[in-house]
């Protein structure tokens, strides 16, 4: 499936060219000339990435990725004049993954996108795995808050999900009573410890074939619990 790219400069031969050579790698180009269509644009579609010109009319484009930050995280270049540091800076702290200063080399842009594609993909890809994390028989669906183990859902309650889901997170980092205690239920919780305990004795009971001899959810004698295959 070909990437899709919006780019917007009131510059329309430099527009012109950008669009060709993207074309020429199997890309699909759409182009706008003003800050209000690039906005407009931008919340009517899905883009892989933009390519914003900062000098714009109508929006600027510092406007422009500012107010695309407020509902989208689609990769952003600034296009920037020669020297102007500082719009660099304004570019990077509005919310742009990149700027490329003008004039440029078409190659060195193509390369700057294909890089910023990479990481987005290698970042979703990682995104989708901490979603759902898989040990052993146990698999556990973090978007959807649900358990299984072999397979079989296992019902937990919202606070047996979130002990499982730190420990699951961390594995091997033994975590003490009380930082579990002001973790899941927070500092402002009126119970003790043994609050604690109890939820990882009904855990356990829910995911270990056998509780007194964990799989999983492992106790360090006299410091805390810890995630761990065994």
């Amino acid at each position: 499936m070909s990437k899709k790219v919006l780019v917007v400069d009131d510059e329309k031969l430099i527009v012109k060219g950008i669009r060709f050579s993207l074309e020429q790698d199997g890309m699909s180009v759409e182009c706008a000339y003003d800050g209000e269509e690039a906005l407009n644009m931008a919340k009517d579609n899905e883009y892989d990435i933009i390519l914003l010109d900062i000098m714009l009319p109508k929006l600027t484009g510092l406007e422009v990725c500012q107010q695309i930050r407020e509902f989208s995280n689609v990769p952003i270049v600034m296009l920037t004049a020669k020297g102007e540091d500082m719009d660099k800076i304004l570019g990077l702290e509005y919310g742009a993954d990149d700027y490329i200063t003008k004039p440029f080399n078409i190659l060195e842009v193509k390369a700057r996108i294909k890089a910023i594609m990479r990481r987005t993909k290698k970042q979703e890809q990682e995104d989708e795995k901490s979603k759902m994390i898989t040990v052993g028989e146990l698999k556990l669906d973090c978007e959807g808050r649900r358990v299984f183990i072999s397979g079989k859902e296992i019902n937990l309650t919202a606070k047996e999900f979130d002990v499982l889901e730190l420990l699951v997170h961390n594995p091997n980092k033994v975590y003490s009573r009380e930082s579990l205690l002001n973790i899941v239920w927070g500092y402002e919780y009126p119970g003790d410890v043994r609050t604690v305990d109890v939820h990882i004795r009904r855990l356990r009971e829910k995911i270990e074939e056998n509780p007194s001899e964990p799989r999983y959810v492992h106790t360090k004698w006299g410091v805390g619990y810890y995630f761990q295959v065994s």
